[in-house]
């Protein structure tokens, strides 16, 4: 007879899209990865009852409420989900490491550099994630997977874009993602955060650089798209652009990677699958192969569906998750954690100051 599961009481404080995102991941986890918990949706939190309510009913939240305080400090509180504005993940953070409970937190961790640094302090001894998901895209696994292994060899260039049009659509612009005092920057943090942290679960830590920023849009106090150069710990160079002006780009969140052996890309627009080049074979055979990373033999192709059967955006959250519950049943560090979110605020941070002086600058440590 399989033992009970153990119950954690999940706390999510906010309710929009990414909100939803997550608590699909709560309810799914269970029926695609073996853990020994099982998380229970049992109050989510925001400042408008009416749509918490509806949420709340939709997603199966048992109950809902309007002070996140109060809701931390409940003792049959396990697990603190912060799916905020970014100006709220610090103080939530704070306060959930203080009253003792798991800390689960968006991208990016903070608004500055000093809170990031401040947050990873509280959390060092509590079980904590970062909810960089795309790390938990098979393809993208499956690229690290084959670096690990040598397969393209010594690197020399990491290229990554995150692109989107939004910025552009006027139905889109009022929200608190670009507004600087909710959300801190605009493409920097919505979306260079994610190709930052690829970047360093792939190719390593980033030693210098130099960026600049634009904004389009008239009297908005974000910026609306970024470029970077940056330089490498082993060697290589690295472009990096992010805009929320690219036209054309719904969701492209893509890398390439050229070594002494080979050749890995990734688009997230085609989530499913991964390019790969081999350069060692004979110049004859020789070409991009177009690999569908959905088993047999790929990453998470056994929590999943059969092989050629393709998964989606929200199994990157329920892959996350699962991973998560795996170390905290081993009593593992889980990453990306807050440690690994601080790395990518000091990046951000060297990209804001790099920006301002029109100037390169060094990442110390």
């Amino acid at each position: 007879m399989p033992k009970p599961k153990q119950m954690l009481n999940v706390a999510m404080i906010g309710h929009g899209f990414i909100g939803k995102v997550h608590s699909n991941a709560f309810h799914q986890v269970g029926h695609f990865f073996q853990t020994c918990y099982r998380p229970r949706l049992k109050i989510i939190c925001g400042r408008n009852r009416e749509k918490l309510e509806a949420v709340a009913t939709q997603w199966g939240w048992e109950e809902v409420a309007t002070d996140w305080r109060a809701v931390i400090e409940r003792k049959d509180i396990h697990v603190v989900d912060i799916a905020v504005p970014n100006a709220l993940h610090a103080p939530i953070a704070m306060a959930a490491a203080a009253a003792g409970k798991i800390v689960l937190c968006e991208k990016p961790l903070a608004m500055s550099l000093d809170e990031a640094e401040r947050m990873a302090t509280a959390v060092r001894h509590i079980p904590n994630l970062v909810w960089f998901n795309y790390r938990r895209v098979p393809a993208v696994a499956f690229a690290k997977t084959l670096l690990n292994e040598g397969r393209v060899g010594q690197i020399f260039h990491y290229r990554a874009l995150y692109l989107n049009q939004s910025g552009s659509d006027p139905a889109k612009t009022t929200g608190w993602r670009y507004q600087r005092a909710v959300a801190g920057s605009g493409a920097i943090g919505d979306l260079l955060s994610h190709a930052v942290d690829l970047a360093l679960d792939l190719n390593g830590k980033i030693t210098e650089l130099i960026s600049m920023t634009q904004t389009f849009a008239p009297d908005r106090d974000v910026d609306d798209a970024v470029v970077m150069m940056a330089r490498f710990a082993n060697g290589s160079i690295g472009s990096f652009e992010a805009s929320r002006f690219a036209a054309g780009s719904r969701n492209r969140n893509s890398f390439e990677i050229n070594g002494s052996k080979g050749m890995l890309r990734f688009n997230l627009e085609n989530l499913n699958q991964l390019e790969f080049f081999d350069a060692s074979e004979s110049p004859n055979l020789q070409g991009i192969r177009n690999l569908l990373v959905t088993g047999p033999n790929h990453p998470y192709a056994e929590n999943f569906w059969k092989p050629g059967h393709v998964i989606g955006y929200e199994h990157t959250f329920i892959a996350t998750l699962g991973d998560f519950l795996g170390t905290l049943e081993r009593k593992e560090m889980f990453h990306p954690n807050f440690e690994d979110a601080l790395a990518v605020q000091r990046v951000l941070d060297a990209v804001q100051r790099s920006a301002e002086s029109k100037s390169w600058v060094t990442l110390d440590g």
